[in-house]
């Protein structure tokens, strides 16, 4: 399979750079490495320093590359417009100014992505994995949030020739099934591809190899986690937020929860994707120092299996 395995800055727990247990970046990068991985995203806005030189240099003494930039922001706000564009635009001009990734066979759009996720809604944050519970926007809301997708994909290939992929995400807008094919539908394939989250998906209560194929002709990224299935059952019962359910393990490395991996490959292969897989692993990150041992896990893992 043309597929090389990624990770992410949220295995160390970084997803909000404001908070002050956050591992530094370098760290993440020696982490990443030791743990025999391809590459690794660019984690939330901020994080890793906006010094192409620098960045490019720490990259190449480890052999790495960055896979994707993301945006894990408001989306569905007009008023937030600026802001989005001024991040796709600052995030563009980074990845796409150091080393690039190779691509493989089966890849539709070279990497580095940009990946653009809504977040920041209490009241969604509150009802993550629940359908019935969360309260879907209105037509003139979700038209406002479509406009701002589109409106940061058109920026990132205009302007700078990076692929914005969608990724569904517990605690946000765009999250459950009917909101992906939703999605889909309103926002043109020549604009913006999928970034389906195996995690994400299962939380959201989906299946992931069935979401897999379905959208396998948007698929344009793909992340992996893994759902520890008895703190699952336990977080489903309470009125918790998505981060939070995190704190608790209910992301596991891959291959000790649920998700049954060796179909999501078969999966994988009969749609004949090919590109990047980044493996996830969202935690507090004062438990960061199981980090190294949770990623070098999971790695081995897949390699197991066939990745």
């Amino acid at each position: 399979m043309g597929i090389t395995i990624t990770t992410a800055p949220c295995c160390w727990g970084v997803d909000d750079v404001r908070n002050p247990h956050l591992p530094s970046w370098e760290r993440v990068f020696d982490e990443a490495a030791a743990a025999g991985y391809g590459g690794l995203e660019l984690g939330p806005y901020g994080y890793v320093p906006f010094d192409a030189a620098r960045v490019g240099s720490a990259l190449t003494e480890r052999g790495l590359t960055i896979v994707a930039g993301t945006i894990f922001d408001d989306l569905a706000s007009p008023a937030n417009r600026d802001d989005l564009l001024r991040q796709a635009d600052e995030i563009c001009t980074l990845i796409t100014a150091l080393p690039r990734p190779a691509s493989a066979a089966g890849q539709r759009f070279p990497a580095p992505y940009l990946t653009v996720m809504d977040w920041g809604h209490d009241a969604r944050d509150y009802a993550a994995g629940h359908s019935d519970q969360a309260s879907r926007l209105s037509d003139a809301a979700w038209a406002d949030m479509v406009a701002n997708i589109r409106a940061v994909a058109r920026l990132a290939r205009d302007r700078h020739g990076v692929r914005a992929v969608i990724h569904p995400h517990a605690g946000g807008h765009v999250e459950f099934a009917d909101e992906v094919a939703r999605i889909v539908a309103d926002v043109p394939a020549d604009e913006a591809g999928l970034c389906i989250d195996t995690g994400h998906t299962l939380y959201a209560g989906m299946d992931p190899v069935e979401t897999l194929e379905r959208y396998a002709d948007r698929l344009d990224y793909v992340h992996f986690k893994d759902i520890d299935g008895q703190v699952f059952a336990a977080v489903m019962g309470e009125r918790i937020r998505f981060f939070d359910a995190c704190a608790r393990g209910v992301m596991c490395q891959i291959g000790r929860g649920v998700i049954d991996y060796r179909a999501v490959r078969a999966a994988l292969e009969r749609i004949g994707y090919g590109g990047f897989v980044t493996v996830e692993q969202e935690r507090d990150p004062r438990n960061a120092g199981g980090s190294l041992a949770d990623v070098k896990a999971s790695r081995v893992h897949l390699r197991g299996i066939g990745f």
